[in-house]
């Protein structure tokens, strides 16, 4: 065996440069991608009636594609998306976006690395938001999140003022999620499909949390072994790769959403 030798970063860097010769990335617009998050997040438990928003940067400046207020995650398609201006001033259609974007203006400003915010009340998220303690990570599935999840103890009340963007916007530092305490969780990504796959797992991560404190004391992480799986499984391909399978899926029962 040729690889019997190598040692663990050979074989990880030997996986990364094989991953990305090997596998292609799906060719779906923006749109296609917003759409079909809102279905998969849908079907992962994201949806709360009409609380939680999806949005993109759009190729304007200061300009973002989300859902329109009045539906619902599993009634999105690329169609019916809006493309909305700083002010939340439809710019391609009639309705209205949700009020509550009004916070992501703000995230967009002061984190231009950030193409796609997704905001959402999911049951175990909300649950372990209820008992206003920040998200441990101490599973391997889990580490993409490890040292990259932030926490607002303070709850900025209704969601619709410049107050919860300024607020959410600087508690996120450089972090790519955010639980906020009463409330729910905030995800970031340089993409569509980071985003999508961050806020599955913050969900996840506080899924096992619970059922961990639940049944005892939650046990630390190695912290080089947890930052090598975060580095490891956060990698633009990988994103890529997760949210194709994710998307098939939600393709098998919302083909009507692309």
């Amino acid at each position: 065996m040729k690889t019997a030798a190598f040692s663990k970063q050979e074989l990880m860097q030997g996986a990364q440069h094989r991953m990305n010769q090997v596998i292609q990335d799906p060719l779906l617009s923006d749109r296609q991608k917003l759409a079909l998050t809102c279905r998969i997040l849908f079907d992962k438990g994201h949806d709360a009636g009409l609380a939680g928003q999806i949005t993109c940067r759009a190729t304007k400046d200061d300009t973002f594609i989300t859902q329109a207020f009045g539906l619902g995650f599993d009634e999105i398609t690329a169609d019916n998306l809006m493309e909305v201006n700083a002010d939340l001033e439809p710019l391609d259609g009639n309705g209205m976006a949700n009020p509550a974007n009004r916070f992501h203006t703000w995230i967009y400003r002061q984190h231009p690395e950030v193409n796609c915010i997704i905001h959402t009340h999911p049951t175990h998220v909300a649950a372990l938001a209820m008992l206003a303690v920040p998200l441990q990570i101490a599973q391997m599935d889990t580490c993409a999140l490890y040292q990259d999840c932030a926490f607002l103890r303070e709850w900025p009340g209704v969601p619709v003022g410049n107050e919860e963007g300024e607020i959410i916007s600087a508690a996120l530092g450089n972090n790519r999620a955010i639980l906020l305490a009463h409330h729910g969780q905030l995800v970031v990504g340089k993409s569509i499909e980071e985003a999508c796959n961050l806020a599955i797992l913050i969900e996840r991560a506080a899924k096992l949390q619970l059922l961990a404190m639940a049944a005892g004391q939650i046990q630390p992480l190695p912290e080089s072994l947890a930052r090598e799986a975060h580095d490891w499984v956060s990698t633009d391909k990988r994103n890529k790769v997760n949210f194709a399978y994710y998307a098939r899926q939600a393709l098998k029962q919302h083909p009507d959403c692309i």
